[in-house]
């Protein structure tokens, strides 16, 4: 963090996404699906580093995959720096990987750290009533918050233009065949991934999706 106060200052983007991404990684009781709302609020609402419809895409791309997280903060990482051209319009590439790298370390440098120190801690505190509790309340509210996320996609992924423009029947009929797909025959999600990814291009190579 010093390196990077030194190169930009306060208001550098790299140091700015440092501390962000720190504050994040304090937020991910729960898994990633607890801080991605909060990334969205920081990374499009707060400091304009990518746009909704393109922070949309880095939340499917992660979802998409098995550390939805990791994914997620490397995608907002690199289109931010790389928007922001860190080291000027000729080296668009290079600003986007070294703010991906930023936004990586930043995010799991804290989480490592718990581990190591905290780990043998965590480990004589199974089974006693004081600290399973305040861990029940927080399940319980992670669910809310996962509840708040598929609202969230929704919201943004029906009404793409401004979350309040005209009403993307097509993306709905994908997610309503989805859903009877996995809920209704079983069909495992990597297929169900795969097939719904294949309709979105071909239909976006037809001219029909958005």
């Amino acid at each position: 963090m010093a390196a990077l106060l030194a190169h930009g200052g306060r208001d550098g983007a790299l140091a700015q996404m440092g501390w962000f991404f720190t504050k994040a990684a304090l937020l991910t009781i729960g898994g990633a699906h607890a801080v991605l709302p909060y990334v969205y609020q920081g990374a499009v609402e707060h400091y304009g580093w990518l746009t909704p419809p393109q922070m949309i895409d880095g939340l499917a791309l992660g979802e998409t995959t098995p550390g939805p997280l990791i994914v997620g903060v490397a995608f907002v990482g690199f289109v931010g720096g790389r928007t922001s051209a860190l080291f000027g319009p000729e080296a668009l590439f290079l600003a986007g990987a070294a703010a991906a790298a930023v936004v990586t370390f930043f995010t799991f440098l804290p989480s490592f750290v718990f581990i190591l120190l905290g780990g043998p801690l965590v480990e004589t505190t199974h089974g006693e009533l004081r600290f399973t509790a305040p861990l029940t309340a927080i399940t319980a509210a992670v669910v809310g918050v996962i509840v708040n996320l598929a609202l969230f996609f929704a919201w943004h992924v029906l009404w793409p233009e401004a979350a309040g423009g005209h009403f993307d029947w097509i993306s709905a009929l994908i997610g309503v065949a989805a859903g009877v797909a996995l809920f209704r025959f079983k069909v495992g999600i990597i297929p169900v991934i795969l097939a719904c990814g294949a309709a979105g291009l071909a239909l976006r190579l037809a001219g029909l999706g958005g």
